[in-house]
């Protein structure tokens, strides 16, 4: 296909919105380069077969493409939804009249705490995720996300991990400690069955699954682009979606350490909770809200990077200011993790910290403010075209408003003292994310979902479904400020007559019935338009954006020719999407409806998007669905406390995980085909060091860690310097100093490997990995004997809780470096020039120095803070 072929059938059919229409010049480009979209068919067929969607029962197991795995992640979060929805109708209807016995306290608490559970974790997060797994690659330009296995490997443990925590209906003990799992009241003594437990581990798999997703986001958006699109060319969902994927590292792992503590502790492993031993019940607060109010705007983020890119859409003209949306984001992203303490005003906290975090919480309205008046003023400034996405951007911009001033109102001391646990937080919260999040989303649906099936849905029943979303929302949760105001607590399954909140509850049921059926419309118009719906074609909306350069609905093999970026708005300012100049041309020669045996992407530069390397994409494998079963069968283990299940699990992730790892043959072919030495005319094969999306990913995974060994810490701090009987303990420094210097030998030795591979010198890699392995070893040891040393037991008190948590995180950082080392040693033994094995090796010499930077910390925290006091 000849690229004015290609562009014509591509391009908007409206003038660009900025200038004159651009003539299509491809007759200008130099020599052949005007041939750059012309390939013979059996390539252009080859290539779509290795692309494309496997066969039969094959599909569902081993598919890895995002564009698959994203229906899928699409289908079940926006279940979840709507289950939780239902949940939230039973809670309504025993609430409509006073003293209503349709259910009991117990399954009032059930309903309350699992309707909060899905919309907070199952539905909001992975469907933001799920949109992001879907566009992202259509954004940016790119085939596919940078570690498909993740993807598909993230969508089943979250489905398993959302159906595990449903199961426990099954079994009638469902969690009803509430979706924030207050302690001591979640505590085995307080709240005993398995009810909690499903609750804290079906939600542990959910958050590695989102986090698993935000690190496919971040390299992603980061090292995939399109040549040419520079971070100031992206759009503003790719910048919106980069912000929550760093936000959820740094927000959702302190919870994955709580939720860790918390189940210990249920278990009687530990006591970080226990008051008469030392324990600290605030301290679960302080590890709840640090991820709790970041993910309100983990949720807002996506959401308003979905506003602005639909806007400019139907405004009919870019952004009226690009940089300030951009910088608002960075800024709400950075400030949501000062506010954590706006929700515990009502504990014992100091004058001062309240007024820190007071401000904060009123702070944070300015950069919401700012892309406010940007959105308005595009708007105003265009020529708005109303459809449905737009009507319901509007809608958001309505509530959200009230949202945000009810927020500042709560953000002042006094008034929080008065409306705290009162029905006019229950009425802010949904303000914030019902208007703030789930209107976006909505509208987010209606914009793509042409893309995505390539049938255009009703208009008309789009708007009906707008008006009563909207109409209803209001009649259900506007009255709710007024019931909390005149005193109603949240959380309680029934209320007396003649306290004034009678005719409040009955509006807000018959809003939420509304509000449910409006939101189940959707799903109408969405049948409808499957059956009946006009053809979409590659740009309806007469977008600017490269997801609508793709045809729709969109192909397996997406971008068989990679597009050049030379605009933050191709579709309406560039004339030609192929290279300008022969070099351009030659550079990207493989990548063009090519490779045909084997998967193939290109990388490139952050800042720039200068095309760097290609990298050899994953084949199609049933490791990630295995090895998420094996996950299911060890936390099913944990949840009975049964060592069989646990092993069971373990040997099945174990399998996976060498079926994931082993090399392929396809792996050698790339090698052959592309080779990984660079050259000013050659791009080569990414696959080790920081060319290669492995090592991005190692970077990703060490932030995780270095968050989750920070969260211990300020833990230790927090609980003090010693058990309850007040006696501190200054540990025995022995073996601590033994393992210290361990760590400063084995840190050198990391380095020697890491520069012999770097300089292709197997001699001495082999034998500085042979001597980094017994220097683990012994490191390991040692850290063992500084425990043993103490005396102490995790169950006997807080002190030996957090101490023991501490040694246990660089027990299991050790142990991945000792397997990562003993991979190494065997590729250095048997193929000593492979770049896979170099990549492992300078992937293990990052987790080597993280393993001593974690023990000096250690280190200092236990065992130098207490002579210091």
């Amino acid at each position: 296909m000849s690229e004015r072929k290609h562009h014509d059938r591509h391009a908007s059919p409206s003038p660009s919105p900025t200038s004159d229409p651009l003539p299509h010049r491809t007759e200008e480009l130099e020599g052949h380069v005007e041939d750059y979209f012309e390939v013979d068919e059996l390539t252009s067929k080859a290539f779509d077969v290795r692309w494309g969607t496997l066969p039969g029962l094959r599909f569902w197991v081993e598919e890895i493409n995002n564009i698959p795995i994203a229906h899928r992640y699409i289908f079940v979060s926006f279940s979840f939804f709507l289950v939780g929805g239902f949940l939230a109708l039973l809670m309504r209807w025993q609430l409509v009249v006073p003293g209503n016995d349709f259910v009991d306290a117990e399954t009032y608490n059930q309903l309350f705490t699992m309707h909060g559970t899905t919309m907070m974790f199952l539905f909001v997060i992975p469907f933001i995720e799920a949109v992001a797994n879907y566009f992202m690659p259509l954004l940016l330009g790119t085939r596919d996300l940078p570690y498909p296995r993740l993807t598909a490997l993230a969508f089943w443990t979250y489905t398993w991990g959302g159906l595990f925590i449903f199961s426990s209906f099954l079994f009638g003990v469902a969690p009803a400690g509430g979706w924030f799992a207050y302690v001591p009241m979640t505590n085995r003594n307080f709240m005993p069955g398995l009810g909690m437990d499903f609750w804290d581990i079906g939600l542990s798999v959910a958050e590695i699954a989102a986090m698993g997703a935000a690190a496919e986001l971040i390299v992603s958006i980061l090292r995939m682009r399109a040549p040419g699109m520079a971070l100031h060319r992206m759009p503003i969902f790719a910048w919106s979606m980069l912000i929550t994927a760093f936000m959820i590292l740094f927000a959702f792992t302190p919870l994955i350490v709580g939720t860790a503590m918390l189940e210990f502790d249920r278990k009687g492993i530990t006591s970080f909770f226990v008051p008469e031993l030392g324990g600290e019940p605030l301290l679960w607060q302080h590890i709840f809200w640090i991820f709790g109010h970041p993910e309100v705007y983990i949720m807002f983020v996506p959401a308003i990077g979905v506003v602005s890119q639909i806007v400019p859409v139907f405004a009919r003209r870019p952004l009226t200011s690009y940089t300030l949306v951009v910088a608002a984001m960075l800024a709400t992203g950075f400030i949501s993790f000062g506010l954590w303490v706006h929700h515990m005003f009502a504990t014992d906290l100091s004058p001062t910290a309240m007024g820190f975090f007071a401000a904060a919480s009123m702070f944070i309205a300015i950069p919401t403010g700012v892309q406010f008046f940007v959105w308005i003023s595009t708007l105003w400034t265009g020529r708005p075209v109303v459809k449905t996405p737009l009507l319901f951007i509007i809608g958001f911009l309505a509530i959200f408003v009230i949202g945000g001033v009810t927020g500042v109102m709560l953000g002042a001391v006094p008034f929080d003292f008065q409306a705290h646990d009162s029905y006019f937080v229950v009425a802010h919260l949904h303000y914030v994310l019902i208007g703030g999040v789930v209107f976006p989303f909505y509208a987010a649906l209606y914009f793509w979902m042409p893309k995505i099936t390539g049938r255009m849905m009703s208009e008309r029943l789009g708007r009906w479904n707008f008006w009563v979303m909207f109409i209803f929302f209001n009649v259900a949760f506007f009255p709710m400020h007024i019931s909390g105001l005149l005193g109603m607590p949240r959380r309680v399954f029934t209320y007396q007559a003649g306290l004034g909140w009678d005719a409040l509850n009955l509006m807000s049921t018959v809003g939420a019935l509304g509000f449910g059926v409006g939101a189940v419309m959707i799903v109408v118009n969405l049948i409808w338009s499957m059956k009946a719906g006009e053809c979409a074609g590659p740009n309806p909306w007469d977008a600017d954006t490269l997801d609508w350069w793709e045809d729709s609905p969109t192909p397996d093999a997406q971008f068989k020719f990679i597009p050049f970026i030379r605009s933050r708005y191709p579709l309406w300012e560039q004339d030609s999407f192929g290279p300008q100049t022969r070099e351009e041309a030659r550079l990207l020669e493989p990548l063009r409806s090519k490779p045909t045996r084997w998967r193939g992407a290109l990388v490139v530069s952050v800042i720039d998007a200068k095309p760097l390397a290609i990298v050899k994409m994953p084949h199609p494998t049933m490791a990630p669905f295995t090895m998420s079963l094996g996950f299911i069968l060890m936390f099913t283990g944990v949840l009975v406390d049964n060592l069989w299940f646990l092993g069971a699990g373990g040997a099945v992730t174990t399998g996976a995980a060498y079926a994931w790892f082993r090399p392929r043959p396809d792996e050698d072919v790339a090698i052959e085909e592309i080779g990984t030495d660079s050259a000013d005319d050659k791009l080569p094969l990414a696959m080790a060091g920081p060319m290669s999306n492995g090592w991005w990913g190692t970077i990703i995974f060490i932030i995780v860690l270095a968050v989750a060994l920070l969260t211990l810490i300020a833990s230790y701090f927090y609980l003090g310097k010693g058990p309850s009987a007040g006696t501190p303990i200054v540990p025995e420094l022995q073996s601590a100093l033994f393992a210290t210097i361990a760590s400063l030998v084995l840190g050198l030795v990391i380095y020697a490997t890491g520069h012999a591979t770097r300089r292709s010198r197997a001699g001495l890699r082999r034998i500085a990995i042979g001597l980094a392995l017994p220097l683990t070893s012994f490191f390991l040891y040692f850290t063992i004997q500084a425990w043993n040393e103490t005396g102490l037991r995790a169950v006997e008190s807080a002190y030996g809780s957090i101490f023991a948590a501490l040694l246990a995180f660089q027990w299991l950082v050790l142990g991945l470096l000792l397997i990562i080392l003993v991979l190494s040693f065997l590729w250095s033994l048997r193929r000593p020039d492979d770049p896979r094995g170099h990549g492992i090796t300078l992937n293990g010499e990052l987790i080597g120095y993280f393993a001593v930077a974690s023990w000096l910390l250690i280190a200092a925290t236990v065992y130098a803070t207490p002579r210091l006091w």
